[in-house]
């Protein structure tokens, strides 16, 4: 089976086409990364613009490079929640004409559940149950992935997504966005122990994450240390702040998966191909005899192969949608 996926969530815009939900016959995107630069961050109304000016072109190189036709699809899968609802907006009313033009059915995705299966295009074996941290410039969730399309929330953040304390931290540095990557390269020059930064807990709620106060303290010592003329170590202070944020993550995760008693535990999302990330949540795994799983390096950031591989799980459960079908920015993954 042959399903087509889009993807318009953010500041990509992206479609490929992934056979049987495991094998990535094509894939495209087209960043706006460069553009955004120049702001500081994503601007929505010009993501909504260039999604208009890209999705067509995209979409049919997808196509192209996999050497079929609409008519060889069996479905369209498209991002549907959550996300910029601008940029939401333009590929649901794509994929929808693409799909009544062509009589195929409609497969609504959710963006979250999205990152979560772009383990399965990786690791051609992994099945659920399992345990998986997903995290990235606007989320981060642990979620227990209890079948390829039901999902159970045990951790999430309460305020600031990790990725979101990375691109915030960065910017404060001096580094251009997005600045998580930027923050990765320095932290390979610095010492990880040369800043006590706080961690953040959520009373109550143990598996939960906060990250604004580690934000808010990274941003104060800058600015405190350049109103006092003192010259800052950056790549210390990158490479103490990335650590915290690893240690954080894994910390939780582990614990959640001993809590609840799973042996599986995957990594998803932007901020997964952080190498500390990576690695801490590895090492701890290993260290508690955890089936470990992570996407590789392609797959960590938004792309449409992953929204085909759980299109492709939400078709073969019966989960499509019609004309109806509308975008939603903010939309929890236990609703589905």
């Amino acid at each position: 089976m042959l399903i087509l996926g889009i993807e318009t969530s953010c500041d990509e815009t992206a479609a490929a086409v992934v056979r049987d939900g495991r094998e990535i016959v094509s894939s495209v995107i087209s960043t706006q990364i460069e553009e955004h630069r120049k702001y500081g961050g994503v601007v929505p109304e010009i993501a909504s613009r260039r999604h208009c000016e890209n999705i067509l072109p995209v979409v049919k190189k997808a196509l192209a490079d996999a050497g079929v036709t609409l008519h060889d699809i069996d479905a369209v899968a498209v991002t549907y929640a959550p996300g910029l609802i601008g940029a939401l907006l333009v590929g649901v009313s794509f994929a929808k004409g693409l799909a009544v033009a062509a009589n195929k059915p409609l497969i609504p995705v959710h963006h979250i559940a999205g990152h979560i299966a772009s383990n399965y295009l990786s690791h051609t074996t992994l099945e659920p149950p399992y345990l998986c941290l997903v995290a990235s410039g606007g989320h981060s969730h642990i979620a227990e992935v209890l079948s390829y399309t039901e999902y159970r929330t045990v951790g999430r953040t309460r305020d600031d997504a990790a990725g979101e304390c990375f691109d915030k931290c960065a910017r404060a540095m001096g580094f251009p966005y997005p600045g998580g990557v930027h923050i990765d390269k320095a932290s390979k020059f610095g010492d990880p122990s040369a800043f006590k930064l706080p961690r953040p807990k959520v009373a109550g709620s143990e598996f939960d994450f906060s990250f604004s106060g580690l934000k808010t303290n990274v941003i104060n010592l800058i600015h405190n240390n350049a109103q006092k003329g003192i010259e800052l170590d950056c790549n210390s202070l990158a490479a103490s702040l990335q650590a915290t944020i690893a240690d954080i993550l894994t910390e939780k995760t582990v614990n959640a998966a001993k809590f609840l008693g799973y042996k599986k535990v995957a990594l998803a999302g932007g901020v997964s191909a952080n190498s500390d990330v990576r690695a801490f949540l590895a090492k701890a795994c290993a260290e508690n005899g955890f089936e470990f799983y992570i996407p590789q390096m392609s797959l960590c950031g938004d792309n449409a192969a992953m929204i085909a591989c759980q299109g492709y799980y939400n078709y073969k459960a019966g989960i499509t949608a019609d004309s109806d079908l509308n975008a939603i920015a903010t939309l929890s993954l236990d609703k589905l």
